[in-house]
């Protein structure tokens, strides 16, 4: 359990289109903004777990290979984001928000954001708790989903909108996308010993 709440927070904190747009809202329009959008991003980021866990997830658990096949992709996906991120240079890799986005423009950002799918797949095909126990294992793995999604999504926001008000210097923003990018490669390594 311990590796797979690891593997959770990696894979939250670092960088994707949510938190991303989070951090560029909190920049753009400050902290109190953001809060129907992360609200949103909440009730999304639930809506996929759920499309996951009911779907893929289910035939994952009963096609020899597929949740391989799925793994595979996942961790392609993941690395592909990391070098994304850590070829970025000096400018830190937040998305630009040029209208403040709300509720429904969270809800639809989840929809159709690849990392949601990815992350749910890796987390709830990915990581196997108790296998006789697949009810109990989908809600426990939601209940430490959610306590950690809310406080690194808040924390992204409020770093986007502090960032606002800081001049840092190239080599700094550097240094944070490279960290990103290492801690997003620690969760494929996560991943890849808990199979």
């Amino acid at each position: 359990m311990i590796t797979f709440t690891l593997a959770v927070f990696f894979l939250l904190i670092t960088p994707g289109p949510g938190v991303l747009s989070t951090a560029g809202l909190g920049a753009a329009y400050g902290f109190r903004a953001g809060l129907p959008y992360i609200f949103g991003l909440f009730v999304g980021s639930n809506l996929v777990s759920l499309a996951v866990v009911s779907g893929l997830a289910a035939i994952a658990f009963q096609i020899p290979g597929l949740r391989t096949i799925l793994f595979i992709l996942s961790t392609c996906y993941l690395l592909f984001l990391a070098a994304r991120i850590a070829l970025a240079g000096t400018k830190i890799a937040f998305i630009r928000a040029e209208k403040q986005p709300g509720f429904w423009a969270a809800i639809t950002l989840q929809a159709i954001n690849p990392k949601a799918y990815v992350v749910g797949t890796t987390l709830f095909s990915g990581f196997i708790l108790w296998p006789e126990a697949f009810l109990f294992e989908v809600i426990t793995k939601f209940l430490i989903i959610n306590i950690i999604w809310v406080p690194v999504h808040f924390t992204w926001l409020w770093a986007g909108a502090s960032l606002k008000r800081l001049n840092l210097a190239p080599r700094t923003q550097r240094a944070i996308n490279i960290a990103m990018a290492i801690a997003m490669v620690a969760v494929v390594g996560l991943a890849a010993l808990s199979t």
